[in-house]
């Protein structure tokens, strides 16, 4: 005879929970004590219950088919080449290249990898027609799924002007590029743009969508999917809950153009919370965001090797970043179960939170004229820089904690003559139409403080 082992407890409500908190604090304020407030001004609780906060956000999340995904920035092909082979022999299962200018020389730089069945992105930092019908042929003929990450908006917001002189143009050219390709995934948004120059997570989202809006409003019919590129930080249960909540608003609004229309999630770590001083701190980093990444039901992840803000492009840096995914997927068994965060009463608690918020905020975007509006007259950047500057004040205040950098640095950690690239915010003179989003570490004015002082 079955018996179920919870007959024998009498179930307890989130009142007396609630009461032998109380009871324990000893006097103290239970609001002022155990609840603390969240950027995005979600009352976070000590405790989460069934009776009380149990409200099933409608988001399903499938976690075992994430891929691990290689970055490549293309500047020679040859060792372009040799690079992808290596991570696709070593246990990445798709390819991010960056290719700065049209004048790389596409077809070698594919022509011998294998690529039946495999997802490859390809961000552009231009827009050509010619470039991506060359894409769109071996696609076909290598039987890959190619997603062009084409984004005139994101590049405006992060670059400051359009890929080619005006609005109209760009979006003529993409238009054009729709038509004369057959087998391309063209669309994305850089989400990682607002996360780096210290949006939160409300706008994040929010942002996010309005900048999606703006493309669904001129091609509303779209079918194939839309690369969200999107950054993780590491406040662990609400980047699971965010990504989650992005889901769920993107086939909300989406489906008011085609029901079948599905966002796709290539996430990778921050760096705003990145460090160049006790840098191996950034693998602890990188592997919890990882871990958010992948439970929140990313399709990819990219994982950012702990040096890459110092190091150029190194195989061990990418070796330990790739094992990361590695040990994640294939260890620990990350791949084994979907929608791992369903039931979870706190994680669904901030989904539900998160998107009721951020679909406010989009609303509000709508209502003022939507996101490109706000982006020329620089709310956008505004808003943004709000957040940024509190999120500071709590690091400078060390509130906010980064281990080894603004609590509990090692005195003796050199770094001056480790620097290969430029770690700080580079100041590039040139005429914009609009000021662009500056992505900012948080940790930047202390290092150059430490660094003046070797």
């Amino acid at each position: 005879m079955a018996t179920t082992l919870f007959d024998d407890f009498s179930p307890i409500s989130s009142k007396q929970w609630k009461q032998k908190i109380q009871f324990e604090l000893d006097g103290a304020d239970y609001n002022k004590t155990v609840i603390w407030n969240s950027p995005e001004d979600i009352q976070v609780k000590p405790f989460y219950h069934y009776d009380e906060d149990y409200k099933t956000a409608e988001v399903k999340t499938q976690a075992s088919n994430f891929k691990i995904c290689q970055n490549i920035f293309v500047y020679d092909v040859e060792k372009s080449i040799q690079r992808a082979l290596n991570s696709l022999d070593r246990g990445a299962e798709s390819l991010r290249f960056t290719i700065q200018n049209e004048k790389i020389d596409i077809q070698k730089l594919l022509e011998n990898l294998p690529l039946e069945n495999r997802i490859v992105y390809f961000n552009l930092n231009f827009i050509s027609i010619d470039f991506v019908k060359i894409l769109d042929t071996i696609s076909i003929q290598k039987k890959a799924f190619f997603y062009c990450n084409l984004d005139p908006i994101g590049y405006l917001a992060r670059e400051g002007n359009w890929f080619v002189t005006s609005d109209k143009n760009n979006f003529e050219t993409l238009e054009k590029i729709s038509k004369a390709t057959k087998n391309l995934c063209l669309f994305s948004i850089d989400l990682s743009l607002y996360q780096n120059a210290g949006a939160n997570i409300t706008q994040q989202i929010a942002y996010s969508l309005a900048h999606a809006n703006e493309y669904l409003n001129r091609f509303p019919d779209w079918t194939k999917p839309i690369v969200f590129q999107t950054a993780v930080g590491t406040n662990y249960f609400f980047e699971i809950a965010k990504l989650r909540a992005l889901r769920m608003l993107f086939n909300l609004i989406a489906a008011e153009y085609n029901p079948d229309l599905d966002c796709h999630l290539l996430v990778t770590p921050t760096k705003r919370n990145k460090t160049i001083y006790d840098y191996n701190v950034n693998m602890l980093r990188t592997t919890t965001e990882c871990m958010s990444a992948i439970l929140g039901g990313a399709d990819a992840v990219a994982n950012l090797p702990y040096d890459s803000l110092y190091h150029k492009d190194n195989e061990f840096g990418d070796r330990l970043a790739r094992n990361q995914l590695l040990i994640l997927k294939h260890e620990s068994y990350f791949d084994k179960v979907d929608n791992p965060a369903d039931g979870s009463y706190y994680i669904e608690s901030l989904t539900i939170h998160l998107a009721e918020k951020s679909l406010a905020l989009f609303k509000d975007i709508e209502t003022s004229g939507g996101f490109l509006k706000l982006l020329n007259d620089g709310t956008i950047k505004k808003k943004i820089q709000e957040s940024a500057h509190k999120e500071q004040e709590l690091f400078d205040a060390q509130k906010e904690v980064l281990l080894g950098t603004n609590k509990y640095p090692n005195p003796e950690d050199k770094m001056k003559h480790d620097l290969e690239l430029f770690p700080f915010v580079k100041i590039k003179p040139r005429k914009t139409l609009i000021t662009p989003i500056i992505e900012k570490r948080l940790a930047e004015k202390l290092e150059q403080e430490r660094l003046e002082q070797e």
